[in-house]
């Protein structure tokens, strides 16, 4: 599963927070995971990446004036959360995400059969034994400064509301 770690100054808090008397752990990572898991949605809608980047519009969806990543969205759909009292993880399961994700530079594909690939480019078809493509990397896992905003609020007001 493709996923992110929460790493950095929060573990301080994390680490307060599973101090504190009667603090449902999973509980916590369920609401975080889930924060995350919205906005990684939220950024199929928006086609942008953690850092709010626009993606590289795809050929297909400039050709339809439709959306990038989202022909099936199937690869949208995917994300999920695993949820434990130790932590969480957002990802998908989908082995064409890490092409998504990171781009794909130069990857060669080759024809399985004698009857070569054939492809529409525009309005004419093509038939080639092999063709180069470079997809663009189109991040849509990570952590934005909205989520960690979200996440550190959600946190502080768990720590603060034990303390009432």
């Amino acid at each position: 599963m493709a996923g992110i770690r929460l790493e950095g100054d929060v573990r301080g808090l994390m680490k307060k927070i599973a101090n504190l008397k009667n603090i449902d752990l999973r509980g916590v990572n369920l609401t975080l995971g889930e924060t995350l898991r919205t906005s990684t949605v939220q950024r199929f809608k928006d086609e942008e990446d953690p850092d709010e980047k626009a993606w590289e519009p795809s050929i297909r969806a400039k050709e339809e004036n439709g959306k990038t990543l989202t022909s099936t969205a199937l690869l949208r759909r995917s994300i999920k959360t695993s949820v434990s009292g130790s932590g969480f993880a957002v990802g998908t399961n989908k082995i064409y995400a890490a092409t998504h994700q990171f781009g794909d530079e130069g990857r060669t594909i080759r024809a399985k059969s004698s009857k070569g690939l054939r492809f529409k480019i525009g309005s004419r078809w093509i038939t080639k034994k092999k063709v180069v493509v470079n997809i663009p990397a189109r991040p849509f896992l990570g952590i934005s400064e909205k989520d960690m905003t979200e996440i550190k609020r959600t946190l502080e007001e768990l720590v603060a509301g034990d303390e009432e």
